[in-house]
Parts: structure tokens; C-alpha cells; sequence
């Protein structure tokens, strides 16, 4: 895949992501962060009140021709925006420092100033010298600029395509000009790899991902790249951009900046070990630096933004964007048929692209039966069999054709193991014969299971989080003498059997956002946490959001509406409860063979729960295939880009 082909595809992602429907403050799930041993909670207290905040700013070209809007190359912005943005920030008390003032503040070194922010560059292009240096030294204004060190010694028979045109060996930032610009004092360079600012293709499909975290898949072997060829062509990568920047410059990088922020622990670790142990990523705003600098949050600055454009980007306030999910089963997609497969996959992609939702949670396993649990994956993996590789593809085409984030939607416990008596060994032993088939928590073979099922998932390819399926639970009759006999115990150890499950996908998709399905009964009555081991209050505490089932029919309730408010009330009165709860309805009556909720009601069920101050919808089934409920109504109903949230 061209460089211009994946441009294209992220550059509508980020679109959506970046300037139409912000969601940025999914990026940092505190449950999940990653224990510092060497960091006292009394030094994390410290550096908390001591508020090192930072602002990254992420560009790209500076030209003197770009179109207001619209232009062929929307990472582009012009030069009269660019200075106009560079003054905003010298009159409204924005400090700009360089790398080494972050990783010195990282270190307990200095102190940042109020409202510092760094500027950074990317890609190498030519205009970083002929049209940025020269107003940041007018501006005294320092900067970061990575460089892809293939672009920089590109041939001058060859090209790269780039997007609104090729770009040859002039379109690049010269050796002697970084040399001139490092010696300005000003400008430090990053790596911004030597050759993996491209696609390279992901499945068997033909899709392309991003080189930096995707195992190549080699068509004519039928395999795809192992992990360990996988690390050590990430590796010989960054030795040879590293090489060549200190070679040139006399000095090492400090820092990569993965191209389209796609990286994973695995291949920070690699930087790491070559000394350059700052990373960026492409979503978020301001942060408090710690001693970890990885994945450091940049706003990207895209589509030729205005001063106003620029502020309102920096002010706007993210808590208040809210989720809009549809929750699709990849069962409804797949069909032995590959060209009915095809055919169902462009109905989901327009669907979706016609609603407008902000997610789209997609089941990552196979449940043919329709009994909860997983019979296959959908996904290459080393437990389970692959009922077809589509996961990846599926999930990727929804980010790039169709604008939204992508959750894995998976079972904790339920997995029907293809070793049936290792699976009789496991299995908990359910009071109720129609309980959905789990393994038992408590047991280390379970946890290997199926953190290796989770990881696997993550190598696969794309996700930004993980919806947990409504299987994790524990009666109280259940693992008697195994599990913990409080209620409050076995709910805290299938939180942190979901954490352990987080953290192993998070090997391979760091900053992960985490929703847990949560049955409506321990909200509207408490005591039946010892029915289910689950509770809304430490879900909230635990995860990113918690999609608490808001299906009236399925609990028998007479008066829906009535119920549902009885609901929302109970959330309210919960921490947190409306900012982390997502308000997952049904779209159809399971009693009654299926038969759909009437739009009608569903949008007056909608209308009532935003009156009362409900923030984050989704529903399921969303069936795509039948246009139930009908494209129109679901975009009225669950649309992110309505009222009151802000139009694209």
C-alpha cells in the first residue's frame, strides 16, 4: 500500500476523531495504567501537585497556497494560519519547550512553565526549513521535527507517494538544512522511522495496515510474518534511522514518532533499547508528564485550521462529547459464500456510514448457536478454531471507510474449548441448565486460556478497545469453596481477571479503552450482586465505561418507559454514574420471536434519557442486513453528529 493509501485511510479516521467528534478522553484509562514500582505513590502525589502540564501540537506541511478547507492535502496548513497560531500562543501565556525541558521535567530535573507546549513536525518536508524555521526563529520558538531517513536520502529517480501528488527527492528536508536548524539551537530531531511510513498488507484479504504494528501477511507462503521476524524488521528499521540521524547530525535521537502513531509496547521497548525513549501518539490534549514518556497525547492539527478553529480544539470540552455505539454481530457478516460476505460487509460499512455512530463494539468471536458462548473466533489464535479471518478486515474497513472507533466485543468466561475434556475440567458447574457455558476464573489454565485469546485478538489487528460480554458473572451456589463467599470479593476478582485480560491485548494495542457489560439487576436492586458478582458503582471505578443493559422487555417490565427511568434514577445517585454509563437498549422483544421495538418508542425512550442527562447510548442488535431498525430512524435515535452534539 502506498503511503498516500494509508494517509487517505487514517487522515477519515482522524477526521472524524480529531475535529468533528473529539472522543480523546477515552485515550487514558486510569484502571489499566501500568504500575510504576519505582515511582512511590508519594512521588506520583508530588508530581501531581507540582501540575507539569503539557500541550503537543501535531503538523505536518506549511504551505502558502493551501485551500481554506478542502484542500487535496488536509494535513497541510498555511503559512498565514500558521503564524497566526504561533502568535495566539505567544499572547495567551503558552510557554513552547523543547524535548530535552519534557524529559528533564519527566526526571524531576525542572519544572515545566504554565501552559507549556511543545511543537512538533512531521513527515521531513521541505517547508519545515523554508517556511517553519524561519518563523520559529523569528519567535524564538522551539521544535521537534521527525524524519523519515529514507525520505531525506530519497534517489532522485524515485518518488513517493504522498497524497494530493507523487514527491520526489526536493519535496524532502535536506541534510545540510537539518544540520543548519540543529545548530540554530532550536530544532531537535526525532526519528520518524527509515522505510515504515507505509502500508504493508494485513490479511488475506488484501488489506494494508500500518508497517510498525502489523504482522505482513505473505500471500504466496499463506502465513503470516512470525513474531520474532516481525520485532526484528521493526528493529533493523529504527537501528538504520537512528544510524543514519546520528551519522549525519552528530547526535542520537531522543524520541521516535511511529508513523500514524501506530506502535505497541513491544515495539517501544525496541526504541527503548536504542535510546529513544519517547514516543508520541495522535490523540488527546494537554497531560501531566510522569517519568514515563511513552505515548505522549498530540492534537493534530488538521484541515487548515483557523486561529478560532485552533482554540476551539484547545477549550473544547471533551467530557462532554458522548458515545454512540451500535453493537453488530460479525455472524450477520459471514458467509461461506465469499461474495455474499462481500456483499454483507458493503451493507454494514454504508449502514454505519449513513447512521453516524461514534463506535461500533463488533463481536470478535462466533456464536452460530446462539448461546452466548464462543464456539470459534474470528480471528487467528492458538486456543479456539477460526471460523474465518475477518476480524481484521471487517473492523478495519469500519475505521476507514466509515469514520468510527472499533471496540472487540468477547466473552470473559464463555468459550467452548475444542478439548472437550480439558473444556469439562474447567467449566463451572452452572444450578441453571440454560446458564451460559464459562470456565472458571479461579483456575490458572483459564487465565492462560484466554489471556492468550485476548492477545491474540490484539496481534490480529485493529482495535481501540474491548467491550467485555455480560458472561462475567458468578452466582453465589457457584465454585463454592473456590470463589471468595462475599459478594464484593467475587465481583473485584472478575474485575481483575478482565485486567489481566486488558493487559494482555494491551502488549500489542496499548491505551486500550475498556467497557463491561453490566446486567441491569445489581443497578435497581443491590442485593442481587450476590446473583451476579457484578456492581455498577466498582464498574465505574474499574473500567472506562460500564454498558449497563437498559432492555426493559428482557426483565419482563410492564411499563418500559417507567422501568427505564426507574434506571436512569439509580444511575444518577451512583459516582460517576452518567459520565461512565453507557445506556445499552434492545432493538428487538426476544420473548416474542424478535419482533422489533417500535422506532417510535425506542426515540421516545432516547429523548427521555438525554432529558435526563444521559450522556452515552448504544443498543443491540443493530441487524444491518434486514435495515432493522430502519437507517433513518437509527440515525435520528443514535447518531453522534445530532443534536446537541456538534454537526460534522
Amino acid at each position: 500500500m502506498s503511503h498516500a493509501s494509508v494517509r487517505a485511510a487514517l487522515r477519515r479516521a482522524f477526521a472524524a476523531a480529531l475535529l468533528a467528534l473529539p472522543l480523546a478522553a477515552l485515550a487514558a484509562p486510569a484502571a489499566q495504567a501500568p504500575e510504576d514500582k519505582d515511582y512511590s505513590a508519594a512521588e506520583a502525589a508530588q508530581r501531581e501537585n507540582r501540575g507539569d502540564q503539557l500541550l503537543v501540537l501535531s503538523y505536518h506541511d506549511v504551505r502558502d497556497d493551501v485551500a481554506r478547507k478542502g484542500d487535496p492535502d488536509a494535513y497541510a496548513v498555511s503559512t498565514q494560519n500558521f503564524a497566526a497560531h504561533l502568535d495566539w500562543l505567544a499572547g495567551h501565556g503558552y510557554h513552547p519547550v523543547a524535548l530535552s525541558d519534557v524529559i528533564k521535567a519527566s526526571r524531576g530535573e525542572k519544572k515545566l512553565p504554565p501552559k507549556a507546549v511543545l511543537l512538533t513536525f512531521d513527515d521531513g518536508l521541505r517547508s519545515i526549513y523554508t517556511h517553519v524555521f524561519p518563523l520559529l526563529r523569528a519567535y524564538n520558538y522551539p521544535a521537534l521535527m521527525a524524519v523519515v531517513t529514507g525520505w531525506v536520502d530519497l534517489p532522485r529517480d524515485q518518488q513517493v507517494d504522498y497524497g494530493p501528488r507523487m514527491f520526489t527527492h526536493d519535496d524532502f528536508v535536506t541534510w545540510d538544512q537539518l544540520r543548519e536548524m540543529q545548530a540554530s539551537g532550536l530544532i531537535e530531531i526525532a526519528s520518524h522511522s527509515d522505510n515504515l511510513h507505509r502500508g504493508i498488507t494485513s490479511n488475506p484479504q488484501g488489506n494494508t495496515m500500518p508497517a510498525a504494528i502489523t504482522r505482513e501477511w505473505d500471500a504466496k507462503a499463506q502465513r503470516y510474518e512470525t513474531e520474532a521476524q516481525y520485532l526484528e524488521r521493526v528493529r533493523r528499521d529504527l537501528a538504520a534511522s537512528a544510524d543514519k540521524i546520528k551519522r549525519e547530525l552528530g547526535v542520537s535521537p531522543q524520541s521516535v514518532v511511529w508513523p500514524y502513531a501506530a506502535y505497541n509496547s513491544q515495539t517501544n521497548d525496541l526504541a527503548d533499547k536504542l535510546g529513544m525513549t519517547v514516543t508520541f501518539d495522535l490523540e488527546g490534549r494537554h497531560q501531566t508528564v510522569g517519568r514515563d514518556l511513552h505515548g505522549l497525547a498530540r492534537l493534530l492539527v488538521f484541515d487548515n485550521p483557523t486561529v478560532k478553529d485552533l482554540t476551539y480544539e484547545l477549550r473544547h470540552d471533551e467530557e462532554l462529547d458522548g458515545v454512540r455505539a451500535l453493537q453488530v454481530d460479525l455472524d450477520y457478516v459471514y458467509d461461506a459464500d465469499p461474495a455474499q460476505q462481500a456483499r454483507n460487509l458493503d451493507k454494514l460499512i454504508e449502514r454505519v456510514k449513513q447512521v453516524g455512530p461514534s463506535h461500533v463494539f463488533l463481536q470478535a468471536f462466533a456464536d452460530p448457536d446462539g448461546n452466548g458462548s464462543a464456539d470459534a473466533m474470528y480471528f487467528p489464535n492458538r486456543q479456539l478454531p477460526m471460523r474465518a479471518d475477518l476480524y481484521n478486515r471487517v473492523a478495519w474497513q469500519l475505521k476507514t471507510r466509515a469514520n468510527v472507533k472499533v471496540f472487540a466485543w468477547l466473552p470473559v468466561l464463555g468459550f467452548e474449548l475444542p478439548d472437550k475434556a480439558l473444556d469439562a475440567q474447567l467449566a463451572i458447574k452452572a444450578s441453571n441448565p440454560a446458564e451460559t457455558h464459562r470456565l472458571n476464573p479461579f483456575d490458572p489454565r483459564t487465565r492462560e486460556i484466554v489471556s492468550q485469546i485476548y492477545e491474540d485478538l490484539a496481534v490480529s489487528g485493529y482495535t481501540e478497545g474491548l467491550l467485555f460480554h455480560d458472561d462475567a458473572l458468578l452466582r453465589d451456589d457457584e465454585l463454592r469453596g473456590i470463589a471468595p463467599d462475599a459478594p464484593a470479593a467475587r465481583t473485584q476478582a472478575l474485575i481483575d481477571f478482565t485486567h489481566a485480560l486488558t493487559r494482555a491485548a494491551g502488549k500489542w494495542r496499548p491505551k486500550l479503552i475498556t467497557v463491561r457489560n453490566l446486567f441491569a439487576g445489581p443497578v435497581l436492586q443491590p442485593k442481587s450482586e450476590a446473583w451476579f458478582a457484578q456492581d455498577l458503582a466498582a464498574f465505574n471505578n474499574a473500567y472506562d465505561y460500564t454498558a449497563v443493559m437498559a432492555m426493559p422487555w428482557m426483565e419482563n417490565s410492564r411499563d418500559p418507559q417507567r422501568w427505564i427511568d426507574r434506571l436512569v434514577a439509580k444511575v444518577k445517585a451512583s459516582p460517576r454514574g452518567l459520565s461512565r454509563t453507557i445506556f445499552e437498549l434492545q432493538t428487538v422483544d426476544w420473548r416474542d420471536n424478535s419482533k422489533p421495538i417500535p422506532a417510535a418508542q425506542l426515540k421516545r425512550i432516547v429523548h427521555r434519557l438525554q432529558a435526563d442527562g444521559a450522556r452515552h447510548l448504544a443498543w443491540y442488535p443493530d441487524d444491518f442486513i434486514a435495515d432493522r431498525p430502519s437507517t433513518a430512524d437509527a440515525r435520528e435515535i443514535l447518531s453522534a453528529r445530532g443534536f446537541p452534539y456538534i454537526e460534522k
